[in-house]
C-alpha cells in the first residue's frame, strides 16, 4: 500500500517523549533499530541524540555512519565542540532513514562560518534544537589551534558576539 508507513515493532520502540513523532525507521543489523524522530536519532543501544548532538552522518555501503559531537569547554556565549567516537550501524533495508537523518542534520544548522584566528582557525556553527526557540552556539577549532591561548578565545568571543548579534537593517 502506498503511502503506509511500517510499523515500529514493540521491542525495537524507543521511549519517546510526549508530542515526540517518528518519521521513519529501519532495521538494524543484527538486531535493534535505527529511528528518526522530529526531535533526534534513535541508535541501538544508545540514549537519543538530538539533531544539534550530531556533528556528521554519512551514509555508504549499507551503513550509517554518526558522528556525534560531545562539548569539551565553554566559552563566553558558546560551548566549544569536538568530535566523539563514531557510531556505525549496518542497515540491509534503509527506506528513509538516511534522507530523513540527512535532512534534520542540515536543518539543525542556522549558521556556519569559518574564520581564521591569531594562530588556527575555528568553525562557529548556531545549532536549532527542537522544542526550544532560538539557537545555541557551538565553536569547533581547527586542529592545532591553542585553545588556550588569550588572543584565540579574545578573538573566537567576539566572533561569536558578532555572529549572534542582531541585524540591524532587518
Amino acid at each position: 500500500m502506498f503511502g503506509r508507513k511500517r510499523k515500529i515493532p514493540a521491542d525495537v520502540r524507543p521511549a519517546l517523549e510526549r508530542d515526540e513523532r517518528v518519521m521513519s525507521w529501519a532495521p538494524a543489523e543484527p538486531s535493534g533499530a535505527v529511528v528518526v524522530t522530529d526531535r533526534g536519532l534513535f541508535l541501538p543501544g544508545r540514549e537519543r541524540l538530538g539533531w544539534h548532538q550530531i556533528h556528521k552522518a554519512t551514509w555508504a555501503n549499507s551503513r550509517l555512519t554518526v558522528i556525534p559531537s560531545t562539548q569539551v569547554g565553554q566559552g563566553q556565549g558558546y560551548a566549544v565542540m569536538a568530535d566523539d567516537a563514531p557510531v556505525v550501524v549496518a542497515m540491509t533495508r534503509p527506506d528513509d532513514v538516511p534522507a530523513d537523518v540527512r535532512t534534520r542534520v542540515t536543518r539543525s544548522v542556522a549558521f556556519t562560518a569559518h574564520y581564521p584566528l591569531p594562530s588556527g582557525g575555528v568553525r562557529v556553527v548556531a545549532r536549532r534544537i527542537p522544542g526550544r526557540d532560538g539557537v545555541d552556539w557551538h565553536v569547533r577549532f581547527d586542529e592545532g589551534t591553542d585553545q588556550e591561548d588569550p588572543d584565540v578565545v579574545a578573538a573566537t568571543t567576539a566572533i561569536v558576539a558578532e555572529a549572534a548579534a542582531p541585524d540591524p537593517t532587518l
